[in-house]
């Protein structure tokens, strides 16, 4: 999310909505779909394994790893073991973001941002694994064809670009841009890691709630 509020405080200076819109827009559409890929292999990986206890416990156990992560950034952000973008990362994505913007045309600013957001997408991968992992075993447990198996994985991936797009619009129309602050990022991660926490918990103990 900081990457794309960087991105949108350097593209409101253009003053030109369609080439704002277009180029948000497409770093958030390719990010959706570099994560319903990744989460479709997660998917056919639990679909040909199997959820066996073994692997459910071991789901169980990342979950609650990573919820515990999460739920320490908010009490100590940035110090100790933190599933974010390092600080190593960020000056070359920076500097790519400046490409973006000041490409001399919108065809090779559209080129540039979908490498961006591929980039950050895999960068990130590791940062955000833990509910799409939980959301794919629980998915593969049910009985369902090849269809409404990728359809929840969509309806996945439209929950998680809601709040990008709702910031690409209303910093298109407004000619503004808004800026995460690190008290956000923390209630942020902070809601996450509950989420991930209840979930490895429930995975653990009452496994029989999610089928």
């Amino acid at each position: 999310m900081w990457v794309l509020l960087f991105l949108l405080s350097l593209l409101v200076r253009l003053r030109d909505r369609r080439r704002m819109a277009l180029i948000a827009g497409t770093f958030v559409l390719v990010s959706g779909a570099v994560y319903f890929a990744f989460m479709a292999a997660w998917l056919n990986l639990f679909l040909a394994i199997g959820l066996t206890p073994l692997v459910r416990g071991a789901l169980a156990v990342l979950a609650l790893v990573f919820g515990a992560v999460n739920v320490k950034d908010f009490f100590a952000f940035g110090r100790g073991l933190s599933l974010s973008i390092p600080e190593s990362a960020k000056p070359g994505l920076y500097a790519r973001m400046r490409r973006v913007v000041q490409a001399p045309s919108l065809t090779l600013s559209l080129l540039s941002v979908t490498a961006l957001a591929l980039l950050v997408n895999l960068v990130e991968l590791l940062c955000t694994a833990g509910l799409p992992a939980l959301y794919t075993s629980v998915l593969a447990q049910h009985a369902l064809d090849a269809t409404a198996h990728y359809g929840y994985l969509a309806l996945y991936i439209a929950g998680y670009i809601a709040d990008d797009a709702l910031m690409v619009g209303a910093a298109v129309l407004a000619l503004g841009s808004g800026k995460l602050t690190e008290r956000g990022g923390r209630v942020l991660k902070l809601v996450s890691g509950i989420v991930m926490l209840a979930l490895g918990l429930v995975m653990l103990f009452r496994p029989d709630w999610l089928v």
